[in-house]
């Protein structure tokens, strides 16, 4: 009897809570959108498959080391984890000390969990060495700067502005988290309304970049929730064009103004890059590859560079 116990306590099924039944519906639909209505494969299928992986009970592929540790409630463990972080020897508590304490101290409990035997998952180890680094956001930068094409934007400038409206759903992003705080809904600090903010501009990347600087405890919710929705726009966006244009407007071919030179081509992402970098920094980063990635494309000497970005 104590045999079947413990195999049926070794279950996943038994330790599933609701909260990750109700991911592992959400990847599920993830998927259903991905493969049977073919919007955009490209983001949903991982992402999908991603979520089916992380919330699968007792399998602990998204859990760091330390947070193995605490999931098996050892009194011992969390006796030592506890002592070091001068708090009382349970999973609560010791989660509230590790939210205040330094991330030095942080390494050291993961080091320490890892001496006691635990390491991290599959996903965990992604995140740290992707997403956690900052690398991920960065070489998926260079992809859309080698696949985007500015001919367009240079051949009529005053399209910029279409580009520039965009950024308002930041802004109005950020006074939406806020407003839920002000009015006591749910509670988001200003770094965590900024990175939720950034959604509004329909970027992923730029969204998990931030985000993982801003607030990486809601890097995992920004980005699913900005993937999702941006790869959803060839479903909410055919109905707001119908309300808002005629038939005869939807039916105006638009042509390029002008032919734009290679020269200005491989100008452009230099001139940009070295504009708003010295202008502001901070922005170096992302911009810098992305540039690159289209400066690849338009010079033309590296081919297969580009072709494989």
């Amino acid at each position: 009897m104590e045999s079947l116990n413990a195999l049926l306590q070794g279950m996943g099924l038994m330790h599933l809570g609701a909260g990750q039944a109700i991911m592992l519906l959400v990847s599920l639909l993830l998927l259903w959108l991905a493969i049977a209505k073919k919007f955009e494969p490209l983001l949903l299928l991982p992402i999908g498959f991603g979520g089916l992986l992380s919330n699968i009970p007792e399998a602990g592929m998204a859990l760091t080391a330390l947070e193995s540790l605490l999931a098996h409630h050892d009194a011992g463990q969390l006796a030592v984890i506890a002592a070091k972080l001068n708090c009382a020897p349970d999973v609560h508590a010791i989660k509230e000390a590790l939210a205040l304490a330094l991330p030095s101290v942080q390494s050291q409990m993961e080091n320490l969990a890892v001496d006691m035997g635990y390491t991290p998952g599959v996903l965990a180890l992604f995140y740290k060495v992707a997403i956690g680094s900052g690398v991920a956001p960065l070489v998926i930068f260079m992809g859309v700067g080698a696949m985007t094409d500015f001919g367009p934007l240079l051949a009529n400038p005053r399209t910029l502005l279409l580009g520039a409206a965009a950024q308002f759903g930041i802004f109005a992003t950020v006074l939406g988290a806020l407003t839920l705080n002000y009015f006591g809904l749910i509670s988001f600090t200003l770094p965590q309304a900024a990175a939720i903010g950034i959604i509004g501009g329909a970027d992923g990347p730029t969204a998990i970049y931030l985000s993982g600087k801003l607030a990486p405890e809601l890097l995992g919710a920004i980005a699913v929730a900005a993937y999702s929705y941006m790869a959803l726009v060839p479903l909410i966006q055919p109905p707001i064009m119908k309300a808002l244009t005629t038939e005869t407007e939807r039916k105006i071919r638009m042509v390029q103004l002008r032919t734009v030179s290679k020269r200005e081509k491989i100008l452009f992402p230099v001139v940009l890059l070295l504009l708003v970098a010295l202008l502001l920094p901070d922005a170096a980063p992302l911009l810098g590859m992305f540039c690159f990635g289209n400066l690849m494309r338009e010079s033309g000497v590296v081919e297969r560079l580009s072709d494989t970005v």
